[in-house]
């Protein structure tokens, strides 16, 4: 199974996660689920961009996230200032236990990474 994790700053609206999604899947090949963590659950953008995918949104919880961080490649001091993460888009990917295909890409609201899952 091939994963988009997603992170995004509060308010981003679908169309920029839809873009970056299609643009990581030009990279890396098509994805089967978003992932992201559960504190973007009730996330309209998000929510939305899942519905015009077709995709389903597999939440990822702060253990699992936390997990994951130490296989990521990319970090930032800001999402980790504000989150308690340093990885949200790579680190919701491989939550599943998988390999990290694409590394975070980025647009000016959202981040995502491929990993494929198995």
């Amino acid at each position: 199974m091939i994963v988009a994790g997603i992170g995004c700053r509060r308010g981003c609206r679908a169309d920029e996660i839809v873009a970056l999604v299609r643009e990581a899947e030009a990279l890396a090949g098509p994805v089967d689920a978003l992932a992201a963590p559960a504190f973007k659950r009730d996330e309209p953008g998000l929510l939305e961009a899942a519905l015009r995918l077709g995709l389903v949104v597999r939440f990822v919880t702060a253990e699992a996230l936390s997990a994951a961080q130490e296989d990521c490649v990319t970090f930032s001091d800001v999402v980790e200032r504000t989150t308690g993460f340093a990885s949200i888009a790579e680190a919701a990917a491989l939550a599943g236990g998988g390999s990290l295909v694409l590394p975070r890409i980025a647009s000016d609201h959202a981040t995502c990474a491929v990993a494929s899952v198995p």
